[in-house]
């Protein structure tokens, strides 16, 4: 059976030397081993133009242009926890170009911005710092001995509100801890206080708080 294959130039010129001399398509389809739609293809566009060589494809063209591409771009890291659709929906408003969220993370990932979850901080404050500081100074030249008679207790944290971490942010990579990247932790509905590695020391407690 006939196999379909891509044919080079100059068996193009055979195909079409044989059918100007009269042979039927199916003819030259048995003696080349070529599909018949194929020869069949080639005839008429060789009619049609006079050409036989293969055109090459440059692919489907792109949606967007280079102007919507940076209006995306823009608009991303203006407002980074913009999800994909939040992106098509304001191209479409703003140029009437209508792109799918595929789209959008392809145009986002040639620019370098990929969709990340934020780093989630403590918003300390100047007070804050210089207080931990002082805790660290005054124990950084304890002993083994002393720090032996020290256990520290986990963190706890109570939640009254849900938080399921799953906002994404777009950001180029290497930024992961630049403060537009970062979101503060959430205050969880006023609670005043946040306990930061309560330590024993011996027969008593002492626990590091820093207000929120």
């Amino acid at each position: 059976m006939a196999q379909r294959k891509h044919l080079d130039d100059f068996l193009r010129v055979r195909i079409i030397g044989r059918l100007e001399c009269g042979r039927t398509q199916l003819e030259v389809s048995e003696e080349l081993g070529i599909a018949q739609s194929v020869i069949s293809r080639l005839w008429q566009r060789f009619q049609d133009d006079g050409n036989v060589s293969r055109c090459y494809s440059t692919g489907r063209p792109r949606v967007t242009t280079p102007n919507e591409d940076r209006y995306l771009a823009v608009t991303a890291k203006r407002n980074r926890r913009s999800t994909a659709s939040d992106l098509s929906r304001q191209l479409s408003s703003a140029t009437g170009t209508t792109v799918s969220r595929q789209t959008v993370y392809r145009r986002l990932g040639h620019i370098g911005l990929y969709a990340r979850r934020p780093v989630r901080c403590v918003p300390l404050t100047a007070t804050h710092c210089r207080l931990r500081l002082a805790w660290s100074r005054e124990h950084a030249l304890w002993t083994p001995q002393q720090w032996s008679c020290v256990m520290f207790s986990d963190e706890s944290r109570f939640s009254l509100q849900s938080d399921s971490r799953r906002t994404f942010i777009w950001r180029a990579p290497g930024t992961r801890y630049h403060q537009e990247n970062t979101i503060e932790q959430h205050r969880y509905g006023g609670a005043g206080w946040l306990v930061w590695g309560g330590i024993i020391l011996g027969s008593r407690t002492e626990t590091c708080m820093f207000r929120v």
